[in-house]
């Protein structure tokens, strides 16, 4: 017997860096893969749909090739369930710090956990962002702007060989609530 999950699939390299996708195009994608009930939300590559694939890794895989071969660049896929979302906010990662102008919380969803010597909390170099804290599938930055902007850098060193794709905290939470509206 197979169970159908519904994923949120965060993508990164979706409408940035002059690489534009419409998002009708790219709802046509996922529905190429045989994926169901596939919604998108905003433009910056967040994707909803439903599989019956119980193998993560070779969906995620599968839907990176097909990205990489009809887009003609990489598009790494951080896949969750919209479980797992909610109870990544539910954690309240972010407790007790407050949104000022010049502050923004970051979840950074990742395709592998971070290295396990990396010592968190980390702060960046010239202190524009600090790693406050992970689990395996995120970690959680604040972020401290710079004449109104983000200066993104590297936020977790050379040793993390893996992919990453950040939404702000307010985004993550609406991206959750559209995904529940199925």
């Amino acid at each position: 017997m197979t169970t159908t999950t519904t994923y949120i699939a965060f993508l990164r390299a979706i409408n940035v860096g002059g690489r534009t996708v419409k998002m009708e195009r790219l709802r046509a994608l996922f529905t190429e893969l045989g994926l169901t009930g596939v919604r998108s939300y905003i433009q910056s590559g967040n994707v909803f749909f439903s599989a019956d694939e119980p193998d993560r890794t070779a969906l995620t895989r599968r839907i990176e090739e097909h990205l990489e071969r009809s887009l003609g660049y990489p598009v790494p896929v951080m896949l969750r369930t919209v479980d797992e979302v909610a109870a990544l906010l539910a954690a309240e990662p972010f407790r007790g710090i407050e949104v000022t102008p010049d502050i923004r919380l970051v979840v950074a969803f990742l395709s592998e956990p971070l290295p396990a010597a990396l010592a968190l909390p980390r702060t960046s170099p010239k202190g524009d962002h600090e790693v406050i804290g992970a689990d395996p599938g995120a970690a959680y930055v604040v972020v401290h702007l710079r004449d109104g902007r983000w200066v993104t850098g590297d936020l977790f060193g050379k040793a993390y060989r893996g992919s990453v794709t950040a939404r702000f905290l307010h985004t993550t939470e609406k991206i959750l609530a559209a995904a529940r509206k199925g």
